[in-house]
C-alpha cells in the first residue's frame, strides 16, 4: 500500500511522517510505503492520502493552490476515484467552502461549511485562552456508518484525549458530516469530520500519544 502525505510547505510536518511510519512498522508490521511529497505522480499512485496543516487557513490554502496541478489532482483522486484522505488540523479546515481567517479565503469545498474563529464568552476568558492549546476530550458519533465505525474503533468519549492547537473551528452545513465533538469555552465544536471517503480531525493524532497512534492505525487499515 502507498500512502502519500501531501507536502505543500505548510511547516514542519516531520512528526506526521514519523508517526505514520511508526504505526506501519511497529503496530501493523505491514509493507506500507509512506512518503512526503507534492509530486503529482505520487498523489496519483497513492492508495491513501494525508493532508496535514500548520499555520493560517489562508497561507495553507494559498500554498496548496500555488503548486501547479496539485488541487486538481487531489480533487480527481478524492472526489472521483474516492481514495481515503485524512485532513489534520488546518488540513481538515481546508475541506470547507470558506475560511474567515486573515480576511477570508475559498477552501477546497469538499465538505460544506465555514471555518470561523472561536468565540470565547466573557465568563470563560480567564480560563479559556486562544489559541486552544493542549489536551482535550473528544466524543465520536459511530452511527455515521461502517467507515466511521472502523475509524473510531477503540475510542470512548469519556477516556480519550487528543492534542489541539487552534483558534478557528469548522462549522459544517450538514450535521451528518459531524463525526466528533469537543467542548471548550462553554461550547461544543466539530473536532472530527467525515463525508464518505473524506475524514478530518481538528486535533493532531501524531501528537496525541497512543490514542493518536491508534487513530492512525485505524485510518491505515480502512
Amino acid at each position: 500500500m502507498n500512502v502519500t502525505i501531501v507536502d505543500y510547505y505548510s511547516g514542519n510536518i516531520s512528526s506526521v511522517l514519523n508517526s505514520f511510519k511508526e504505526v506501519a512498522k511497529y503496530k501493523l508490521d505491514l509493507n506500507i510505503n509512506i512518503k512526503l511529497s507534492n509530486k503529482l505522480e505520487d498523489i496519483k499512485n497513492a492508495d491513501k492520502l494525508v493532508l496535514p496543516g500548520q499555520g493560517s487557513f489562508k497561507n495553507c490554502i494559498n500554498s496548496l493552490k500555488g503548486i501547479d496541478g496539485l488541487e486538481e489532482t487531489l480533487k480527481e483522486q478524492v472526489l472521483v476515484k474516492k481514495k481515503f484522505i485524512l485532513g489534520i488540523c488546518v488540513g481538515m479546515q481546508m475541506f470547507a467552502d470558506y475560511g474567515e481567517e486573515d480576511g477570508g479565503s475559498e477552501g477546497l469545498g469538499w465538505i460544506g461549511g465555514t471555518v470561523k474563529k472561536i468565540k470565547v464568552p466573557s465568563e470563560f476568558q480567564e480560563n479559556c485562552k486562544l489559541p486552544h492549546i493542549g489536551w482535550n476530550g473528544a466524543g465520536f458519533y459511530v452511527v455515521r456508518g461502517a467507515i466511521a465505525d472502523k475509524f473510531t474503533n477503540g475510542f470512548k468519549a469519556e477516556d480519550k484525549h487528543f492534542y489541539f492547537v487552534h483558534s478557528y473551528i469548522f462549522h459544517p452545513k450538514d450535521s451528518d458530516n459531524l463525526l466528533g465533538e469537543t467542548y471548550y469555552a462553554g461550547q461544543k465544536f466539530m473536532s472530527a469530520a467525515i463525508k464518505e471517503n473524506i475524514i478530518g480531525t481538528q486535533f493532531h493524532p501524531e501528537k496525541s500519544g497512543n490514542d493518536g497512534l491508534l487513530m492512525i492505525q485505524n485510518f491505515l487499515t480502512l
